[in-house]
């Protein structure tokens, strides 16, 4: 479980990064299956109804941060050089 806290923690800094960089660009990248308010949400529901007994749901909501937060830094490279493509 550290190592997909940390790939969260990761993950989400390189999703905001990579929107930073594009915007420096002048590009756009406002695409992405978990931008930081779905983010949010998945990790303070986890952890609401982890205190609330609920076995397995923190280690769930983590996984499922990290694979949503890797996809949406791919989505966002992506649209990124679709972009730089097009120029």
């Amino acid at each position: 479980m550290a190592a997909v806290t940390l790939v969260c923690l990761i993950a989400g800094a390189v999703v905001s990064y990579a929107k930073a960089r594009a915007e420096g660009l002048g590009l756009t990248a406002d695409v992405g299956l978990a931008e930081r308010p779905e983010r949010l949400v998945v990790a303070l529901v986890a952890a609401c109804f982890s205190g609330l007994g609920v076995p397995y749901i923190l280690p769930a909501g983590m996984w499922l941060l990290a694979v949503a937060s890797l996809i949406t830094v791919g989505q966002r490279v992506v649209a990124v050089y679709q972009q730089t493509r097009e120029r």
